[in-house]
């Protein structure tokens, strides 16, 4: 009787991941779908009207956007800056994290407490939300999105 071959299949060649291109439209599409779906199922489980909506609205779209602007901003018309190439992929992640939260943060506040504070706009529960929602949807969708840019590059940029 033959031996069997184990049903595993060994990759000696790059994974598809590495070999596939940096696309923005992919990024964008799953920065708004990932968040929705996951906390779109996690209001609807726990019975969270507002976590529901907000999945679709303030979570989603935040996410979609900075996975925009990260991304556009890191391929810079397919030349990268020299330094996001240069330092290591977990280093460029936490600066780019820091930098988009703090500023995501700072949006958020506006959203909640300055705008209802100096205009006629009242602070209404969905916006409260965004003091909370802009950051994480920031870090999330930075995090995701530089890391899967810095995968696609070579390991041998000049």
């Amino acid at each position: 009787m033959p031996a069997t071959k184990p049903a595993t299949k060994e990759r000696t060649g790059p994974s598809r991941a590495a070999t596939r291109p940096f696309s923005l439209w992919r990024e964008v599409l799953t920065a708004y779908v990932a968040p929705a779906v996951m906390a779109g199922s996690a209001g609807v489980v726990t019975g969270q009207a507002d976590l529901t909506r907000a999945a679709c609205t303030s979570i989603a779209g935040s996410s979609a956007v900075v996975a925009f602007l990260v991304g556009t901003w890191l391929r810079r018309g397919g030349r990268p800056r020299r330094w996001t190439t240069a330092l290591p992929r977990v280093v460029l992640t936490v600066v780019l994290v820091i930098v988009v939260a703090g500023v995501a943060a700072g949006v958020g506040w506006l959203a909640a407490e300055w705008l209802p504070a100096h205009t006629s706009l009242h602070a209404a529960p969905w916006l409260r939300r965004m003091r909370i929602d802009l950051p994480v949807s920031a870090v999330l969708a930075t995090t995701i999105v530089t890391l899967r840019w810095r995968g696609t590059l070579a390991k041998h940029q000049p």
